[in-house]
């Protein structure tokens, strides 16, 4: 009987590869004069969603589930109503193509693209380098001089984001610091556990150097969250571990130890001797809150809180922070937001708008808890992809309360919304069946990437 020699279908390139490239443009400097405009990875990201409409439509199958289309789409709701209440349509438009870039766009893209475990890990490690490279120009810029102004000096680390988005580096970072303590808890090879726990070290010196409260925060929350989920034995270990290191690092930094003293004692003296930033904070919010009082259910529109701020805010609130440093020149940056995703929203779109985004983000960290435990009962497969989508989601979350969208750096934001939603509403099914999924065929052909 004649054998028939088994036939060898060339290799084809990951469909997520696309998504790579939007998080390799985050690596290109910010023109100093750029004030947080739609950049090359916006650009490419509309790109990314487009081709994956593209392959949806050439393979006519049901790209998602209902229950995965509902939770991604339910902040449509509030943005379509607060869009319709805005100051001024082009406004409205901006403020909706924005929240659905990050928040429901992008994120379906990266959940249609992935198409299992090893494109997760991919795109993880490519957060991870591009945090590594972001951290390297930010320790370059403390040691020469070149950063951001902070207390007179150009010492703040802000990376290629520039003086007009000091929070970019943070959040890139503490996106990469996130994923590599993911990596190292997960069920991978020794070799890349311990290349990932010093990944994650690494990146705790340029993030301390961003003199950024709230990343710092949200970080030791987050870490916190993810050695708890990995087991207390381990969580015990690891955290030994990062005190013996982490007080090395501090003791390393010199001159730097002073500010960075100052900086970390601020965060208990927000209520006793707040500094401006945090008096400005405050009043930002007290202002959202009586946007939201006037106008409950549908806030006062997308874009509208530099319009209704001067109304609602006291004359504790300055004229706009300092801005120089990185190759800018100084002057006063407005202050156009409250910078708490949270009130922003309900101010902006009301408690419609705030239950839409809030519900969608409560049920993907549902989905994705569960989806460790029974990863963790099947065995601990997954259990790196888990860690690191909680661990994401969670730091989002926390993040929010001092901060919101906005600068280059967004967009790397829905790539990890991607992500997180992947694991919620894919991964954990397929780690848990042993890569088969539970979800219907149709959308497991699509998911696995048909070639175009």
């Amino acid at each position: 009987m004649a054998l028939t020699p088994a036939s060898h279908r060339p290799a084809r390139p990951s469909p997520v590869l696309p998504v790579l490239a939007v998080v390799a443009l985050l690596a290109l400097p910010v023109a100093p004069g750029d004030e947080g405009g739609a950049g090359p990875a916006d650009a490419l990201s509309a790109l990314v969603v487009l081709f994956c409409a593209v392959r949806l439509l050439r393979a006519r199958r049901r790209p998602l589930t209902r229950a995965a289309a509902l939770i991604l789409g339910l902040p449509v709701a509030g943005l379509a109503l607060a869009a319709l209440h805005a100051v001024a349509p082009g406004a409205g438009i901006t403020g909706l193509g924005r929240y659905l870039q990050v928040f429901v766009l992008v994120p379906a893209a990266v959940v249609l693209l992935v198409r299992g475990r090893a494109d997760f890990r991919l795109l993880t490690w490519s957060v991870v380098a591009l945090a590594g490279w972001q951290g390297t120009v930010g320790v370059h810029q403390y040691v020469t001089g070149t950063g951001a102004s902070y207390q007179g000096q150009d010492i703040r680390a802000v990376g290629t984001f520039g003086a007009t988005d000091v929070m970019g580096m943070a959040t890139v970072v503490s996106f990469g610091l996130v994923c590599s303590v993911g990596l190292a808890l997960g069920r991978s090879t020794e070799r890349e556990r311990a290349f990932a726990a010093c990944c994650a070290l690494a990146l705790a010196v340029p993030l301390a150097l961003s003199f950024s409260r709230g990343a710092w925060i949200a970080t030791a929350v987050t870490v916190t969250v993810q050695l708890i989920l990995a087991g207390l034995r381990r969580a015990l270990k690891a955290g030994a571990a990062v005190l013996a290191v982490g007080v090395v690092l501090v003791g390393g930094f010199g001159v730097g130890t002073t500010m960075l003293q100052e900086r970390f004692d601020s965060i208990t003296q927000v209520t006793d001797a707040p500094d401006q930033s945090v008096t400005d904070r405050y009043t930002m919010w007290t202002a959202a809150i009586d946007m939201w009082r006037e106008r409950p259910l549908a806030g006062v529109g997308l874009k509208g809180f530099p319009e209704h701020r001067d109304g609602h805010a006291s004359l504790a609130l300055s004229s706009g922070s300092d801005i120089a440093g990185a190759g800018a020149a100084y002057r006063r940056q407005p202050l156009l937001s409250p910078h708490n995703m949270y009130l922003l929203v309900l101010g902006e779109q009301g408690l419609t708008g705030l239950l839409c985004l809030a519900g969608s983000w409560l049920a993907l960290l549902a989905c994705g808890l569960r989806g460790l435990w029974r990863a963790r009962a099947a065995g601990g497969r997954g259990l790196d992809c888990a860690l690191i989508a909680c661990g994401l989601l969670v730091w989002q979350l926390v993040d929010f309360a001092y901060a919101d969208i906005g600068g280059p750096s967004t967009v790397l934001t829905a790539v990890c919304f991607g992500l997180v939603a992947w694991w919620a509403l894919v991964g954990a099914d397929r780690a848990v069946s042993g890569g088969v999924s539970t979800v219907p065929a149709a959308r497991e052909r699509v998911a696995e990437g048909a070639a175009l």
